[in-house]
């Protein structure tokens, strides 16, 4: 079976739960993680949500499995864990794979936007 983006979007948001802010923060407060996914390119560009952790999508398998040298230890399957990306489709898809890596509770934010807690400002590159 071959699956379009469409398909696999639709898999996530059906498997990782879609929350506001205010519920987000909530989850961070208790001692889940707020896991921003965006490139660093990214982060430079917008700044990013005070106490949230980075791992780019593109390393998160790597960070999410304990069995690799490259295991991030903020990433427990019993901690709850709360993602955001830029817009949201790159969090429902990361959600969906740490679902299926057996991360128990995940939740999508959305996107950096949609943070109304405290945001960390982007680093001014200078001249």
């Amino acid at each position: 079976m071959t699956l379009t983006v469409k398909d696999m979007m639709a898999a996530a948001n059906a498997a990782v739960p879609r929350i506001d802010s205010a519920r987000a923060q909530e989850l961070v407060a208790s001692g889940a993680l707020l896991l921003d996914i965006r490139d660093a390119p990214e982060l430079e560009k917008a700044g990013r949500a005070a106490g949230s952790h980075h791992i780019p999508r593109g390393m998160l398998e790597f960070r999410a499995d304990p069995e690799t040298p490259y295991h991030d230890p903020e990433l427990r399957k019993d901690r709850v864990i709360v993602l955001h990306c830029a817009s949201g489709g790159r969090a429902a898809l990361a959600g969906k794979l740490l679902k299926d890596m057996g991360y128990a509770e995940v939740y999508n934010l959305g996107g950096f936007s949609d943070w109304a807690g405290d945001r960390i400002e982007p680093v001014d590159p200078g001249m």
